[in-house]
């Protein structure tokens, strides 16, 4: 053959054999795509026909989801707490006893007119003197007073009301011409800030913790399918079966085991929610408040699910891999 034929076969065997291998690539995904179907449906029937085994593997997983969703849903509810509290988070700026009315609005523009300062309520002292008597309910007793002794004062709500901000704030107010002295209750502040830290912790370690009892659920239970599967998979495994083969449907039930878990535990926190909604909201209107239970929403309930899935495919993985290495053909 000469060298143009050659070359000439050469050109129409190149996208023949590119199809060929396009042919083969498409035969191989579909074959994998098909194991994986075929797997997952057989694990879910395996714990179908299982229904009592399955479905307390299935509630202690569920057991362990809850109590740390349980306290991140109440640190939620905290945190509006927390947003409320910040919000009433205010300075009292009392003013110099000799400070007449239009003297008190001067000083009030000047103190709202600080870049911290989000807003100011000014209290003159005859106002002041009638929120006094009403608290005490002392009316006859303080009108007998010649003067009244209370000064104006200026309550001042800052933007930002964290501690170390407020005690910023009030020294700068306090360098302001007519102002006497500026007082902030700062203790209950940094209890509830650090109170939250403390929640934060608390919730972050249990959510590990019960994360890692929930890998143990899943590995114990997928290792005793490994072991009543042994020479099953030692058949497979002598006729070629690679380790991802043989791992395919363990896996799978790892995962049912988890999403049923947190189905099982979406299902009881809701239930826990409507149990409790009642006597809680009965006690906060017995205060004046209003409350409402917190719940998951589409986003938490999603990462609840999604969380479950993975504990229980990462428990199956472990488990399958660490007895596999130990599975020998005979």
């Amino acid at each position: 053959m000469s060298e143009r034929e050659s070359a000439k076969a050469a050109r129409s065997s190149s996208p023949r054999g590119a199809r060929s291998q396009r042919t083969v690539m498409r035969s191989r995904f579909s074959a994998w795509a098909r194991h994986h179907r075929a797997m997952c449906l057989d694990s879910a029937g395996r714990l179908i026909r299982t229904p009592i085994a399955s479905l307390l593997t299935m509630l202690a997983i569920a057991i362990a989801l809850i109590l740390p969703t349980a306290l991140w849903l109440s640190l939620d509810g905290a945190r509006l707490l927390d947003a409320e509290l910040d919000e009433s988070a205010t300075l009292t700026a009392y003013l110099d006893s000799d400070v007449d009315e239009r003297e008190a609005m001067r000083v009030a523009e000047a103190l709202g007119a600080a870049p911290a300062v989000e807003a100011v309520r000014l209290i003159t002292a005859a106002e002041g003197m009638a929120e006094f008597q009403q608290a005490l309910g002392l009316e006859d007793a303080l009108e007998r007073l010649e003067t009244n002794p209370l000064p104006a004062s200026v309550v001042v709500s800052p933007q930002d009301a964290s501690p170390e901000a407020m005690r910023t704030l009030a020294t700068q107010l306090e360098a302001v011409g007519g102002v006497d002295e500026v007082r902030v209750d700062l203790a209950w502040l940094e209890r509830l800030k650090r109170l939250a830290e403390l929640g934060r912790r608390v919730t972050l370690a249990l959510g590990v913790l019960f994360g890692l009892g929930v890998l143990l659920v899943v590995g114990n239970t997928i290792r005793l399918a490994v072991e009543s599967r042994r020479q099953e998979i030692e058949v497979v495994t002598l006729i070629g079966a690679t380790h991802g083969f043989v791992r395919r449907p363990f896996l799978y039930s790892g995962a049912w085991y988890g999403l049923g878990g947190g189905l099982l535990a979406w299902a009881l926190l809701a239930l826990g929610r409507q149990w409790l909604s009642a006597p809680a909201t009965a006690l906060a209107e017995s205060y004046g408040a209003s409350f409402t239970m917190p719940g998951l929403d589409g986003a938490g309930s999603a990462t609840l699910l999604v969380s479950s899935t993975l504990l229980g495919l990462l428990g199956a993985w472990i488990a399958v891999s660490r007895h596999l290495a130990d599975i020998r053909p005979r």
